[in-house]
C-alpha cells in the first residue's frame, strides 16, 4: 500500500494507522520522560543561566558600587554597574520564565526542580538581599545594621517561599505569595528609586511579607507570559537609557521602577477578579438551571 502522508495517517489502513499512533505515543513519552540525574536537559541549561546571571549581578554591584565606595574612589554609585546588575537579574528572570516552558515542551531531567530552586535562591534571594545591604552601606544617613536585618528578611522570605512552593500543592494557574522573581525585581526597584532610608526599608519589608503571605498571584502563562517578557525587554531599555545618561533616562528609570512596584501590588487583583467572575458564572448557571426546572 502506498503511504501518501504518514504524518496525517492519510492512505493507511485502520491497523497500520493504529500501530503508527501507538509508536508515536511511545516516542512522545520517551522524549518527555525525565532523564537520569547524570544528564542535563535544555531547560536545565536555562536554569543554570539564571544562576550565572545572579552571581554576575552580585559581582557587578561589588566591583562597581561597593568597592569604590569603601576605598573612597567615588561618593555616588556607578550607574553602569548598577544598571548592568539589574539587567543581569532581568535576563535571569527571562531564563526562569522560559525554563519551565521548555521543560514542558521537551524532555526534562530529574534535577530540574532542584536546580530551579537553587538558581532562584541565588538570583532572587541572595542577589536582592545583597542589593539592600549594599544600599544601606552607600546610602547617606543610613543604618548598616538595620539594612542588614531587612536584607536578611528578604533572603529568609525567599527561602521560605521556595520551600513552600516545593512542599505545598496549589491549584493550577496561581502562586501562593508573591513569586520570587517579582519580589526580587520589586525590591530592586525600591532601591533604584533611592527613597528616604526608613520608608524604603519598610517598603522592602512589605515585599518580603507578600512573598511569604497566602495572597494569590497569577502564574505567567499565555498572554500574561508574553506581557511579562515584553515588560522585561522594556525595563532593560529603560535601564540602558538611564546608564547611558540619555535625556529623560532618569525619568524612564523612575517610571519603570514605580510601575514595577505598582504591578506587584496590583497583581493579586487579577486572581480576585477571576474568582469573582467564576462565582458570578456559577450563580448564573444555578439560576438558569432552576428556571429550567
Amino acid at each position: 500500500m502506498t503511504v501518501t502522508d504518514p504524518e496525517t495517517l492519510v492512505g493507511l489502513g485502520d491497523e497500520e494507522a493504529t500501530e503508527l499512533r501507538r509508536r508515536r505515543w511511545a516516542r512522545d513519552r520517551e522524549l518527555r520522560a525525565p532523564r537520569s540525574p547524570q544528564h542535563l536537559s535544555t531547560a536545565d541549561f536555562l536554569t543554570l543561566g539564571n544562576a550565572v546571571c545572579g552571581f554576575l549581578a552580585i559581582y557587578s554591584i561589588t566591583t562597581g558600587v561597593l568597592m569604590p565606595h569603601l576605598t573612597g574612589e567615588t561618593t555616588s554609585p556607578n550607574r553602569n554597574s548598577a544598571a548592568t546588575a539589574v539587567t543581569l537579574l532581568l535576563i535571569g528572570s527571562m531564563c526562569d520564565l522560559f525554563d519551565g516552558l521548555v521543560a514542558r515542551k521537551l524532555r526534562s531531567s530529574a534535577l530540574g526542580a532542584e536546580l530551579d530552586n537553587l538558581a532562584d535562591l541565588i538570583s532572587f534571594g541572595i542577589a536582592p538581599a545583597y542589593f539592600v545591604a549594599v544600599w544601606g552601606i552607600v546610602s547617606p544617613d543610613s543604618n548598616q545594621q538595620l539594612s542588614a536585618f531587612i536584607a536578611l528578611t528578604v533572603l529568609l522570605a525567599v527561602v521560605l517561599r521556595l520551600a513552600r512552593f516545593s512542599a505545598v500543592k496549589m491549584r493550577p494557574g496561581i502562586f501562593q505569595g508573591m513569586p520570587c522573581p517579582m519580589g526580587a525585581m520589586t525590591v530592586i526597584a525600591i532601591v533604584l528609586l533611592d527613597p528616604p532610608f526608613v520608608p524604603g526599608l519598610l517598603m522592602i519589608f512589605g515585599v518580603a511579607y507578600l512573598m511569604v503571605s497566602r495572597i494569590e498571584y497569577p502564574k505567567p502563562q499565555g498572554l500574561l507570559a508574553t506581557a511579562t517578557l515584553c515588560w522585561i525587554v522594556v525595563s532593560i531599555g529603560c535601564l540602558a537609557a538611564w546608564a547611558a545618561g540619555l535625556p529623560g533616562g532618569d525619568m524612564l528609570m523612575h517610571i519603570g521602577a514605580i510601575a514595577q512596584i505598582t504591578l506587584a501590588a496590583m497583581a493579586p487583583l487579577l486572581v480576585i477578579r477571576r474568582k469573582v467572575g467564576e462565582k458570578v458564572g456559577d450563580v448564573r448557571a444555578r439560576r438558569a438551571e432552576s428556571r429550567g426546572c
